[in-house]
């Protein structure tokens, strides 16, 4: 049951903390006179003006001497009420600060005075009580320890090779960036992250600002099927067909264009229309790509890229938390890159303040001539959770397929890879077609077919219709 937070249960807020000087302490970082009726407001503002200068709360007497309101110790005072005094006070700040920057916004808005709206409403909605007070470092080394073991690489970027240098794979919550030239193949890195991701069954979103949609989906079709792109319009029938009986394995995959200059706004409004409408979580979202992003905090220049891509980086980084996803995009290397055989952080375009804010940045090394021979290259620029910093990951590049592979060797401290289950799952698919039942296979081929006679029979009667 909801209290209400009437003048009755304010003066039982100002009288627990006047008994219990604890209690004030624990919530004087919101505390806030305006918030209260304004018979009781006096009484606030006296108490918080006299704990600031004389450093204690003034007493009963004082109180009516200054206020002429009289207070009475609460009967019995216990742990239970300072509990419920917590709690309520917290929801009480909440409401009556959202309240007041809610009539603030209107008359800003009146003005068309935009900008500071989102950030009163912010800053009143995230009010609440420090209730966690960090690790003790000395309490449970055992525990604290395996902790961070279970939270490091919570999902795997199905190339052993990069998971290694992770402790594991990626983590939620997190912002990872693949930087790399024009032409170097973020997009195509991206979209391959994005399915191994979505063939363990991974629900995720693929957001972006450049490809369309419809050819995302293309280098989709063919990393699935292993047709090459010249040829998937030769046979849509077989590509149907195996792009279905993926799906009855895989999680859910949305590709969504977005204008450039797009903001976080934009996707978080698009996620939770996504929630709505078909009640689906995203695990994991792939934004294409950074550069191409306004921040939503401040109005800045396009061309200032060090501001710009600070309040950018951080909003993304903020919306990984928020969400509780694995958060990827990708960004621009400068032209002094180009020639380089090693990166560092003066090579990322808009330079350190991205560096700054993600927790892992990878180099793509490369170029279209290393595609055509079919390697792929990466660097550690940062981690957050390895010393693997600097070290180069060599992957291989199937052209026709566009499916980015794992090569690393035996050897390296007797590091062998495992294949990764995306790759398992695909060669079932190419190699091992009857691990497929012949019923599931069947029920594909039945839905295809039945597809194409609804759209033959939607096509005559339109026909005849004209």
């Amino acid at each position: 049951m909801q209290t209400e937070h009437n003048q009755q249960v304010q003066k039982l807020f100002l009288e627990i903390m006047l008994q219990n000087p604890e209690s004030f302490l624990r919530v004087q970082n919101i505390f806030n006179a305006e918030n209260f009726d304004r018979e009781l407001k006096n009484v606030a503002k006296f108490m918080a003006e006299h704990t600031d200068k004389y450093k204690t709360l003034p007493d009963y007497k004082q109180i009516e001497a200054v206020t002429g309101l009289e207070l009475q110790p609460v009967p019995e005072l216990n742990e239970g009420h300072t509990e419920w005094f917590m709690a309520e006070f917290e929801n009480f700040t909440r409401k009556q600060e959202l309240s007041r920057a809610i009539l603030k916004s209107a008359d800003l808005l009146e003005k068309g005075n935009y900008d500071p709206v989102e950030k009163l409403i912010k800053d009143a909605v995230q009010i609440s009580l420090t209730k966690d007070l960090g690790t003790d470092y000395f309490e449970d080394p055992r525990a604290r320890l395996n902790r961070l073991k279970s939270n490091n690489g919570q999902i795997s970027t199905g190339w052993p090779s990069i998971d290694k240098r992770l402790f594991g794979g990626m983590n939620r919550g997190e912002l990872n960036i693949f930087a790399g030239g024009s032409g170097s193949g973020k997009s195509l890195f991206m979209q391959n992250l994005a399915l191994n991701w979505v063939l363990t069954g991974l629900h995720g979103v693929y957001l972006s600002l450049e490809l369309s949609e419809d050819l995302c989906a293309m280098r989709l079709d063919s990393m699935v099927t292993s047709i090459p792109g010249r040829e998937i319009f030769r046979d849509l029938d077989t590509v149907e067909m195996k792009v279905k009986i993926v799906s009855k394995k895989a999680g859910n995959l949305w590709i969504k264009y977005m204008p450039a200059q797009s903001n976080v706004n934009h996707f978080r409004a698009y996620i939770k229309e996504l929630q709505v409408q078909h009640n689906i979580k995203p695990d994991f979202i792939c934004v294409d790509y950074l550069d191409l992003i306004m921040p939503v905090s401040a109005k800045v220049s396009p061309n200032d890229l060090f501001v710009k891509d600070k309040y950018v980086s951080e909003e993304l980084r903020n919306l990984a938390k928020e969400l509780n996803v694995l958060l990827v995009t990708a960004s621009q290397l400068n032209r002094s890159a180009v020639e380089e055989v090693e990166f560092d952080h003066s090579h990322i375009s808009g330079g350190i303040s991205k560096i700054n804010t993600a927790d892992n940045v990878f180099g793509i090394f490369t170029s279209r001539a290393m595609k055509e021979r079919g390697r792929y290259q990466l660097q550690l620029m940062k981690t957050r959770s390895s010393s693997g910093v600097g070290s180069k990951i060599d992957l291989e590049f199937n052209q026709e397929s566009l499916r980015i592979i794992d090569t690393e060797q035996e050897g390296e401290a007797g590091y062998r890879p495992a294949p990764s289950q995306s790759a398992t799952i695909l060669d079932q698919i190419k190699n091992k077609p009857q691990t497929d039942s012949p019923a599931e296979v069947g029920k594909v081929q039945a839905e295809v077919t039945s597809s194409k006679l609804k759209s033959m029979l939607a096509s005559l009667r339109q026909g005849n219709n004209s």
